[in-house]
């Protein structure tokens, strides 16, 4: 069970770093590179931005839960 917490935290914590990446910031961020500046510039706030935003926080709250998961099992 430590094992395939250990290996989810590591592929939860990649998949953050590169979505958190994704998202636009003031500067634009790695997001206009792949189309999303012109997306967002016509309609605001886009579907495409929505689902980023969601997927980021399911990434986040699995990586969260397998931090607690670990040092539950550590501490026992």
């Amino acid at each position: 069970m430590e094992l395939f917490l250990n290996v989810l935290l590591a592929l939860t914590s990649v998949l953050l770093i590169v979505l958190i990446l994704l998202h636009r910031g003031k500067g634009g961020g790695l997001s206009s590179m792949f189309g999303g500046a012109v997306s967002s510039q016509l309609s605001g706030s886009s579907v495409v931005e929505k689902n980023l935003n969601r997927l980021t926080v399911f990434a986040g709250l699995l990586w969260t839960i397998c931090i607690v998961g670990l040092g539950i099992l550590i501490k026992a």
